[in-house]
């Protein structure tokens, strides 16, 4: 029993093991917490200045804006430069970007379009680093701990989405914005030190220099293979018609006003926070794109199982299990990511898929939002759900070598 409880538990061998792993890890851990911090700040001072929703949803465009830029420029430099220095000038980057936020924060009248500019430029830092950090993973860990090291990214994340978030509403309410800012300042401090510690990770001896036509050799890659085109669309789908974020405040309305908003957005993070820390089971997984379908598919369903929901903690426990089917699907998605993208490609596969993850939840926002307003939430969100295992069973059907992938057997382009 206790052998079986083993197996399923979260592998941090590639902690213990992979020191260059380790210390990226916690600096990142650390950072990413921070991040979650202003990803919460910023979009209250907006409201706290404007009393408009209207500019908090434009702040999400600002975002987006030049993350369509920065994530492929950013690709193309992390297959053709030291990555461990790119991400450090990121860090460095987006440590000025917190302290502009303290010094805002601290005026006598904070000033709206800097915490749009501010913004705009971390979503840039942001999409120049996230390249440069996909593609060191697998340079750091040998490929058979390539699953156990998702497994472990994915569990930093939804930990940091949930510790964020939750101090972030501390911190605001008894410390300030100024104060709440300059935590996450730190956070890069911490995060600039641990770099600093760690060795060079240089591209691979015949990396060209960036350029337009480097960018496009990503993009033809990722088209001639089906399989990894497949992991790609089967997560937009899922974003597009399954991810109601949206839609949170009209449903907390329904079940007793803001002081349930704040349990339906952790109810997701920790399903999927759950799901990582059993995730010893998916290093044994080969058929991953048949996982990474019918992990969609299950999130697709729980999202209808949430819009048909009636009391609360049914509710929440629908969107727990779509948080988990969401996370199930990433960690196969960054394995078969990292076990067979070429060396000399992983950075600009990481723009792509960088891209494929942000414009996603921004469609769905939109989408999700326009049919409620037409057809009620409640249809919205069952529709939504349905859409999703439609389109995935869709997706499967036209791309066969995705639903047929196996990573015991060798891919080519």
């Amino acid at each position: 029993m206790l052998r079986h409880l083993r197996a399923l538990a979260l592998d941090i061998g590639p902690l213990r093991r992979r020191r260059e792993f380790r210390l990226l890890y916690t600096g990142q851990a650390v950072s990413f917490a921070g991040s979650m911090i202003t990803y919460v700040a910023i979009p209250f001072q907006v409201y706290e200045l404007t009393r408009s929703t209207l500019a908090v949803g434009l702040l999400g465009l600002a975002e987006l804006a030049p993350l369509l830029v920065t994530a492929l420029v950013g690709g193309a430099l992390a297959d053709a430069h030291d990555c461990r220095r790119l991400v450090l000038i990121a860090d460095a980057t987006l440590l000025v970007l917190a302290l502009a936020l303290v010094a805002n924060a601290l005026l006598a009248e904070p000033q709206v379009w800097v915490l749009f500019v501010v913004a705009s430029g971390m979503t840039a830092a942001g999409g120049l680093q996230r390249p440069a950090l996909d593609s060191m993973v697998p340079r750091l860990v040998p490929r058979e701990e390539l699953p156990a090291a998702s497994a472990l990214e994915s569990f930093r994340g939804n930990a940091g989405q949930i510790a964020g978030p939750a101090l972030a509403g501390v911190l605001i309410a008894g410390a300030g914005l100024g104060a709440t800012y300059a935590v996450d300042a730190a956070t890069f401090l911490v995060s600039l030190v641990a770099l600093a510690r760690m060795r060079a990770v240089p591209p691979p001896p015949d990396a060209a220099p960036p350029s337009v036509a480097r960018i496009a050799e990503g993009w033809r890659y990722a088209r001639g293979r089906q399989d990894l085109t497949g992991t790609y669309l089967v997560d937009i789908n899922a974003m597009l018609f399954a991810m109601p974020i949206a839609l949170f405040p009209a449903v907390a309305e329904r079940y007793g006003g803001p002081e349930v908003l704040g349990l339906l957005y952790a109810a997701g993070p920790v399903g999927a926070l759950l799901l990582t820390l059993t995730s010893g089971w998916t290093a044994r997984v080969t058929r991953q794109g048949r996982a990474i379908a019918v992990s969609a598919a299950a999130g697709g369903a729980a999202i209808a199982g949430f819009g048909l929901a009636g009391p609360l903690p049914l509710a929440r426990a629908f969107l727990a299990i779509a948080g988990a089917a969401d996370m199930s699907s990433g960690i196969f998605r960054m394995t078969m990511w990292n076990q067979t993208i070429p060396d000399s490609l992983r950075g600009r596969l990481a723009g792509v898929e960088q891209l494929s993850y942000s414009i996603g939840p921004t469609l769905g926002t939109t989408q999700s939002g326009a049919v409620a307003a037409v057809a009620g939430v409640r249809t919205s969100l069952v529709a939504g759900g349905v859409l999703c295992v439609a389109g995935t069973v869709a997706l499967c059907a036209l791309m066969p070598r995705f639903w047929r992938y196996d990573a015991r057997v060798p891919v080519s382009a």
